[in-house]
């Protein structure tokens, strides 16, 4: 006997929940099926547990150097076991909160592994799901929608493929008993620099190897440059515009060892060069659904080509954010029940990378603005005129608009320095508001705060600048 629902979410990550939960409040009858655990790679491998870690070596950081503040130093010293422990525990706490909320909206949860029927005497549409589990047996669930949210996995190198041990994935970071005395980051992107300034943080002797021509190549050059020097400070070497291929690797139990312009060697090597979508082997072969290069194509509501069947998050090929795939099912659930959703403005979306210092973006770069044909004006302003800056410490950073000449809008805005990861959410109010540079400078800010820097950039827009 076939279970039936209105909605049947693959994949029970921070997009399949929070859709589920969207799709509940609108009165729909909602399952989720998830092979693993309720919150997917964000809570479990990727951003809850990566930032617990951060924290731990920025409090490991903070004490080493406390000086700087008048304070005595310390001789500090740390456990890798209990950084880890203290990860799991936060981890824990919040699987259990995503627990609860599936309760309380009444959301049903299948274990197993969910796979896409084509027609049959349970539908006359492609769309029921077969949920199989791991003693072989399985189940139908019947549905009027569905939404994919199967996410995506970390790349791997052909000739330089994960065993697990020496070779490592993102997710394998997350299992690490100790941390080694040395690691190669292969992937200058966000994944590799977060980890690169957490391991540096924590006195591994860490290498970034970049195949482009700089690391984080999507956003703005300046703020690009400013971030490489300031974590060359912290030790970590860049080889930049290096490309790799199975003639100048060489891997062995002993660890691996890259024939670049010199040699490097490290005891570990962690290979961050983006993500895959999991696309395969959830029966989309028994649907008219479109894939393109693995992502399933789809439009501004995240209909596929059935049009019953939605798809969001990594599998789309879009921003692989969990706020952007959490956005993008909530626009698709409400769709579905013809709630008149607004379509996602990808340039109104913050762009985050929590390395020391931090890093935080939204719309475009001076190079993209100008690509798309608008006539620009740039302003910058340094942190070491953010009184609140000069006094966390971490004032050699800046921060950059990008604007429209003609209309005085916020095509983009970059930031690196403390606390941007948080001030990033102010501009993108402002964007979704639709506010001018002007607007943004007249706006009153706390002083002294961290965001002021917010309002002498649209203040220096109209030149009116007071501090710099």
């Amino acid at each position: 006997m076939a279970n039936e629902y209105d909605l049947v979410v693959l994949g029970g990550g921070t997009a399949g929940y929070v859709s589920a939960i969207r799709a509940s409040q609108l009165g729909m009858k909602v399952a989720i099926v998830e092979k693993e655990k309720l919150g997917g790679t964000c809570l479990h491998k990727g951003c809850i547990p990566t930032k617990s870690l951060l924290k731990s070596a920025e409090v490991f950081s903070y004490m080493k150097h406390a000086d700087q503040y008048g304070i005595k130093p310390v001789e500090a010293n740390y456990d890798f076991k209990e950084i880890r422990a203290r990860k799991d525990e936060v981890v824990e706490k919040m699987y259990g909160g995503v627990q609860h909320l599936m309760k309380a909206n009444k959301i049903d949860i299948y274990t197993g592994t969910g796979r896409i029927l084509g027609p049959s005497i349970f539908s006359p549409q492609a769309g029921t799901i077969s949920v199989e589990y791991s003693n072989g047996e399985s189940e139908l669930l019947v549905n009027k929608h569905v939404l994919i949210c199967t996410g995506s996995t970390p790349r791997e190198l052909p000739f330089l493929p994960f065993n697990h041990e020496t070779v490592l994935s993102s997710d394998d970071m997350m299992t690490l008993d100790q941390l080694p005395k040395s690691m190669v980051i292969i992937g200058g992107g966000v994944i590799g620099l977060e980890f690169a300034s957490l391991l540096a943080d924590l006195e591994v002797e860490v290498t970034v190897v970049e195949a482009g021509s700089a690391i984080i190549p999507a956003e703005d050059k300046k703020i690009s440059r400013i971030l490489q020097k300031e974590l060359e400070k912290k030790g970590i070497k860049f080889y930049i515009g290096e490309s790799l291929s199975v003639d100048n690797v060489d891997h062995n139990a002993e660890g691996v060892t890259f024939k670049l312009s010199q040699e490097v060697s490290a005891e570990k090597v962690l290979v961050a060069i983006g993500r895959t979508p999991n696309s395969t082997d959830i029966g989309l072969s028994n649907t008219k659904i479109k894939v393109n290069n693995g992502f399933i194509e789809v439009n501004e509501y995240y209909q596929s080509e059935d049009r019953h069947i939605y798809a969001v998050g990594d599998v789309i090929g879009n921003l692989q954010l969990a706020h952007v795939a959490t956005k993008e099912g909530t626009i698709a659930v409400e769709h579905m029940n013809d709630a008149a959703p607004i379509a996602l403005d990808y340039n109104t979306v913050p762009k985050c990378i929590y390395t020391s210092p931090e890093v935080a973006s939204i719309g475009m770069t001076e190079e993209q603005a100008k690509a798309a044909g608008f006539d620009t004006q740039i302003k910058a302003v340094p942190f070491a005129a953010i009184g609140k800056a000069v006094i966390s410490g971490n004032s050699n950073g800046q921060a950059v608009l990008v604007k429209d000449k003609d209309s005085d809008e916020v095509l983009g805005l970059s930031m690196i320095g403390p606390n941007v990861t948080e001030i990033i959410n102010e501009v993108a109010l402002a964007k979704f508001m639709n506010a001018s540079t002007l607007e943004l400078g007249l706006t009153v800010h706390a002083h002294p705060s961290v965001s002021e820097v917010l309002m002498e950039l649209g203040l220096a827009s109209v030149g009116r600048a007071i501090h710099i």
